[in-house]
């Protein structure tokens, strides 16, 4: 690839960077939260942000408007399969949700409340999206007419 590449990969896709780089953080800090409404931040914040991340990364390898929509509604339906999966205790998944990185990708116990906060949080995806995608969507404006 040459460096025209790199720089055109990396130009439509540095505002997406940027959000990964602040969700990821944030949603850790959610995870770990201790002050008021803790439990809700550590569960449903955490989740909803989870969503939002998700969204981002597949954004990022398909960064155009018209996959937004498709984008949110996969995120949703393959953590809504996961969040079901937590009710099912082979030992390949036991032994997966027994690291840190196991348990926040896969979760460890199924919660009806966590659907909605997983729609919430694709449909912030989906405007996060929408509004990156409308950095690099926009037409070129025409050209000016050459002065006589």
């Amino acid at each position: 690839m040459n460096t025209n590449g790199i720089f055109s990969f990396f130009s439509k896709r540095k505002w997406v960077l940027a959000a990964l780089f602040i969700i990821i953080p944030v949603g850790f800090l959610c995870k770990f939260y201790t002050g008021p409404a803790h439990r809700w931040f550590n569960n449903y914040g955490a989740g909803l942000l989870y969503e939002v991340f998700w969204c981002l990364v597949v954004f990022f390898f398909i960064p155009a408007k018209k996959y937004t929509t498709p984008i949110a509604i996969s995120v949703f339906v393959i953590t809504s399969i996961l969040e079901i999966l937590q009710l099912w205790h082979p030992w390949f998944l036991q032994q997966a949700r027994s690291t840190f990185l196991g348990r926040a990708l896969l979760g460890t116990t199924f919660v009806w409340w966590d659907f909605p906060h997983y729609l919430l949080g694709c449909a912030v995806g989906w405007l996060c999206m929408r509004t990156i995608a409308g950095t690099f969507d926009r037409p070129d404006p025409p050209p000016k007419p050459a002065a006589k």
